[in-house]
């Protein structure tokens, strides 16, 4: 086998993840006859193809999709290696990865990194807003706002609380309208809500609120569309109470809640290190006092 360097690989990993040559050269910030390049000396190197070509794009092979795991493994691996490297263990410097939902990382969390910035200048923050839980075991974070209880053994977590949720709509919006006193007034209203079934929209429907996705007149899957939709009043949907309550938002059906659970989580290899120690300090603190 001839020889095989990382950056072939990451190559590989780019146009595997994006679809096509070009997708992985913005990525990857090269020219795509370079990528081009490192596809084929990987694919000599291993005797095999990693991709058919295709009007859609590049799909990969068998071959392809059995190196997916390893490839991103690799560059997990390498991503934390260079964060570790970004500066020595005791000093409180250095890059920091954390990963938060997305109304969380968007709503709750850059005045708590302002702080953390305006104290420690040579402080950086790499912030991944993701409703997938990234995995802090095999380091695509450092530190993790989660909105489940960890599971995981080697984990440091603490506990912030219950993010309570509730069902919200701009002055705006309401005014004009029959003020909704119970669910069954929301039948005249424009609802906000999911594009397709989820276990979020489950936990609503169990916690009471009888919605279904053919009743919404405004979906998306996205959490933080969602919220923008309510706050340029084009309807009634459920969002953070505490975002509610600072925005200036009506709550409506008070005796509807949802709570999130809250938990603050990084690797336990990871505590003695300064930087990391420091960012999850400050996310407990922040987050408890966004909680009230």
């Amino acid at each position: 086998m001839n020889s095989i360097d990382w950056e072939q690989q990451r190559a590989f990993l780019a146009v595997l993840e994006t679809g096509s040559l070009s997708g992985a050269a913005r990525r990857l910030n090269l020219a795509q006859p370079t990528v081009r390049t490192r596809i084929e000396a990987l694919e000599a190197a291993l005797g095999t193809p990693l991709f058919t070509r295709s009007p859609g794009g590049l799909t990969p092979t068998e071959r392809g999709s059995a190196l997916h795991e390893h490839a991103r493994a690799m560059a997990l691996a390498s991503d934390a290696f260079v964060r570790t490297a970004s500066a020595a263990p005791d000093e409180i410097a250095g890059t920091v990865r954390v990963t938060a939902s997305e109304v969380i990382a968007v709503e709750a969390l850059p005045p708590i990194l302002t702080a953390l910035a305006r104290r420690y200048p040579r402080l950086v923050i790499e912030l991944s807003p993701s409703n997938r839980n990234e995995d802090v075991l095999r380091r695509e974070a450092d530190v993790a706002v989660r909105m489940v209880p960890p599971r995981q053994e080697a984990l440091v977590a603490r506990r912030i609380g219950a993010v309570p949720l509730g069902v919200h709509a701009h002055p705006d919006y309401l005014a004009g309208l029959p003020f909704p006193g119970s669910f069954a007034d929301l039948a005249g209203h424009r609802l906000i809500g999911p594009q397709s079934d989820s276990p979020t929209l489950r936990a609503v429907q169990v916690a009471g609120f009888p919605v279904k996705l053919g009743e919404l007149g405004f979906r998306s899957d996205s959490d933080h569309a969602q919220l923008a939709a309510i706050r340029a009043g084009l309807g009634i949907g459920i969002c953070q109470v505490p975002i509610g309550t600072r925005d200036g938002l009506v709550r409506l059906l008070p005796d509807f809640r949802l709570d999130l659970e809250t938990w603050v989580v990084c690797h336990e290899d990871l505590r003695g290190l300064a930087r990391v120690r420091t960012v999850f300090d400050a996310l407990v603190a922040g987050l408890k006092a966004y909680l009230g």
